[in-house]
């Protein structure tokens, strides 16, 4: 009697466990436009969107798998540097791959706006990546000793990819450090000014501006 029971409740607990092991998250950025943590999964791990917002998923490791489901909306299956984007309520990411994943998730909070944006402010070494009525999201590479273009952009999230020693250049002569390293997910306020990478590694980074 007492084994049928223990049984019963294996089963029990069986069937309330979860199906994956959650994963490793960090939050690194909340206002009021969004939430963005820095995210691993291990093989056989998975993690829940936003049953409520947008999620927006920026890929920092290369050679991964997500559920066959979600891979057309998950550029290059996870290539490091694609943005991909979930509506509210997808369902959970999860990593099918033999490597861990590596991403920064970021959760719109607003409802974004119908404006486009395209290319308007930005240099033309700028490639955008995706726009929607959430965020425009762009790749940015700047060679080391390179300048770029005076430019005006949004507030933004900057995830890097590979860091470099930089500095920003203001309309009035002004020179601001904006050093970034590899790995860092940072916000910055939106500015007119021209980029000089002073360092001896060329820098990349994919920005999303929220609406």
């Amino acid at each position: 009697m007492i084994g049928r029971v223990m049984g019963l409740l294996v089963s029990a607990c069986a069937m309330v466990a979860p199906m994956a092991a959650h994963a490793t998250s960090v939050e690194k950025i909340r206002n009021e436009k969004v939430v963005v943590t820095e995210d691993s999964l291990q093989p056989g791990e998975s993690e829940n969107l936003s049953p409520q917002h947008a999620t927006l998923v920026v890929s920092m490791s290369d050679g991964v798998a997500l559920d066959k489901t979600l891979r057309s909306r998950w550029n290059a299956a996870g290539m490091k540097g694609s943005a991909s984007y979930f509506p509210p309520g997808s369902r959970p990411l999860r990593n099918f791959g033999k490597i861990p994943l590596h991403f920064a998730r970021i959760e719109f909070l607003t409802g974004g706006r119908d404006e486009k944006w395209g290319m308007t402010g930005l240099p033309p070494n700028y490639r955008i990546l995706r726009e929607d009525r959430y965020a425009r999201t762009y790749e940015i590479r700047i060679p080391a000793g390179a300048y770029e273009q005076k430019h005006t952009h949004h507030a933004r999230v900057v995830v890097t990819l590979q860091g470099a020693e930089l500095e920003h250049i203001l309309p009035d002569g002004t020179k601001q450090p904006s050093t970034l390293k590899t790995g860092e997910i940072a916000w910055r306020e939106g500015a007119t000014h021209t980029g000089h990478n002073m360092g001896n590694t060329d820098l990349w980074v994919i920005a999303v501006e929220p609406k």
